[in-house]
């Protein structure tokens, strides 16, 4: 009984939040046609938020957290292996409308350094419970179009997983025009060896090739530009 009444009283409170923040101002940012600045470092310390959403590409769930109490649950689709979700933690930065039948009735855009990624939903609703995305977080339509609704730009997306991959697979190969976390991961640790001198943003770029390359040649290694297992290896990323 009394574990009846807590469990009531705790939607009572997650529901008079959600009341407060569409009463109280909050709601200005509901539709906000323009992009907003947002750092693209990571990760987002900001933590002030009333609203956070959670990502679980494994099980393809989203979930909103209302003051850090799961408040909704929504199932998604998620990247392909070849294309993944970027995990991390990110920002909601742009809401739009009707980006054209792909993407659904709404779009929620997330400040990935390397790409344009966003929540949304979708004409492929068979996908949805499935790998099949190139990278962005697909809904069922009803589901984005009451996202749109409750979430503010500046919420925090955490997305969780490693950034190489699952431990059932292997790291992707990776070659000069690919981008992603593991490309970022990748710039950081031969930043961090001397090699590469540009900004870590996940772009495998010409810069990046040369930096990869001298230390192919140092380690003795074929001085290909590819990062394959034996480079993961040489870095300590993978064992």
């Amino acid at each position: 009984m009394i574990s009846t009444i807590v469990c009531l009283m705790r939607r009572v409170t997650l529901a008079a939040s959600v009341l407060f923040v569409l009463l109280n101002g909050y709601s200005v940012n509901f539709v906000n046609p323009q992009p907003v600045a947002a750092d693209p470092s990571l990760p987002i310390q900001k933590e002030d938020g009333i609203f956070a959403i959670e990502i679980y590409p494994l099980q393809h769930k989203l979930v909103v957290l209302v003051q850090g109490e799961p408040f909704k649950t929504y199932r998604i689709a998620v990247g392909n292996p070849s294309t993944p979700t970027p995990v991390g933690e990110y920002q909601v930065v742009y809401k739009g409308k009707n980006w054209g039948p792909a993407f659904g009735p709404r779009w929620l855009g997330l400040n990935v350094p390397w790409g344009i990624y966003g929540i949304h939903g979708t004409n492929r609703p068979y996908s949805i419970g499935q790998h099949l995305s190139h990278g962005c977080i697909r809904m069922q339509n009803r589901d984005v179009l009451d996202l749109y609704e409750l979430i503010p730009v500046g919420t925090k997306v955490t997305i969780y997983g490693h950034v190489l991959g699952y431990a059932s697979q292997e790291p992707r190969n990776l070659a000069e025009g690919d981008v992603g976390g593991d490309v970022q991961l990748i710039q950081s640790r031969l930043k961090s060896a001397g090699y590469f001198q540009g900004v870590c943003n996940g772009k495998f770029r010409s810069d990046t090739a040369s930096a990869l390359r001298k230390f192919q040649d140092d380690r003795q290694l074929p001085v290909n530009g590819v990062i394959d297992f034996r480079v993961y290896e040489e870095l300590g990323l993978v064992e």
